[in-house]
């Protein structure tokens, strides 16, 4: 068959006909992905010095990447890609009919979860720098029915009160503003932090400088970074937004949902203070985290809380 601009996607996909049959969902996928491109293409009419331009973009990208700092994920997430994966595979509105809550909404995971968070003690302070106002975080993880999960491990991390994490400067230490709690019995969990601030998508790499070309604003409300997990349920990556962020409209990556947006009220009572270990005044928030269950245990028929 001639290639030509007509049936050139029609080539190309005549030549994954040889794939092995267990690979019948890239084939899937990869099908899908040349006749969107070609189409592309097509549509735009692209010249060969705006394609040479796209391969040198996508060039960069990689090699902006290292073990700390993922560029592709931040290219995704200002595209809204990352949001849209995240919304189609999220659990929202997987309810059935004995199910009392909805699961928590999903969000990105952002660029900057590359590195472990360490192990912490419930009410551990996990940023000791004091840069920022002290913050106590609360919170439960529950399944539908409001039953809590215990022994559920939840993996925390945030930006300090400057709008920076520790893989970019170095004045913090490694695994600050990070940290893997379990809760206990009753699902309850609870850490020590500072603020965070809104700051900016880093904009010294390719990802970064198409949005500020694109004349978009470049900053990120501010929140608190969450992954839960417990096993017969499906794992959760949310945030918590701030409620009174200047930028909690107008998120570069579109993550923020209505639901996930938290009043992080300030408390001026030393006493309390002295009960959480913090000094007074400090900020105060409380985020329950409902997981949906596993796909085996919804195939299963329902069976009560899994931990």
């Amino acid at each position: 068959m001639d290639f030509n601009e007509e049936n050139s996607a029609d080539v190309v996909v005549a030549s994954l006909s040889t794939m092995r049959e267990e690979d019948a969902r890239l084939k899937e996928i990869l099908t899908s992905a040349i006749r969107h491109m070609h189409a592309f293409v097509r549509e735009t009419r692209l010249t060969t010095a705006e394609w040479e331009a796209g391969i040198e973009f996508l060039t960069a990208v990689g090699q902006t990447c290292t073990d700390t700092r993922q560029e592709f994920i931040l290219f995704s997430d200002s595209m809204g890609v990352s949001m849209l994966v995240e919304t189609i595979n999220g659990a929202e509105g997987e309810i059935r009919e004995w199910d009392d809550l909805s699961p928590t909404a999903s969000t990105v995971m952002g660029p900057f979860h590359m590195t472990v968070s360490p192990e912490r003690q419930l009410g551990d302070l996990i940023n000791d720098t004091g840069r920022g106002e002290p913050l106590v975080v609360e919170g439960s993880v529950t399944d539908l029915e409001g039953n809590p999960l215990a022994g559920a491990r939840v993996d925390t991390w945030q930006s300090d009160g400057e709008g920076f994490y520790d893989v970019q400067v170095d004045y913090l230490p490694p695994g600050t503003g990070r940290g893997v709690f379990t809760t206990d019995e009753g699902g309850y969990f609870w850490y020590r932090s500072v603020m965070p601030r809104h700051y900016p998508m880093p904009v010294d790499g390719p990802g970064g400088a198409l949005v500020v070309r694109e004349g978009r604003d470049i900053y990120r409300p501010a929140h608190l970074h969450f992954i839960a997990e417990a096993d017969g349920y499906q794992s959760l990556t949310t945030h918590a937004f701030v409620s009174d962020c200047p930028y909690i409209e107008r998120d570069v990556v579109f993550a923020v949902k209505r639901s996930l947006i938290r009043d992080f009220v300030t408390i001026d009572d030393p006493e309390e203070a002295a009960r959480f270990g913090v000094a007074s005044p400090f900020r105060h928030v409380r985020f329950d985290i409902v997981l949906a269950p596993s796909e085996t245990t919804v195939e299963s028929g329902y069976q009560g809380v899994q931990t």
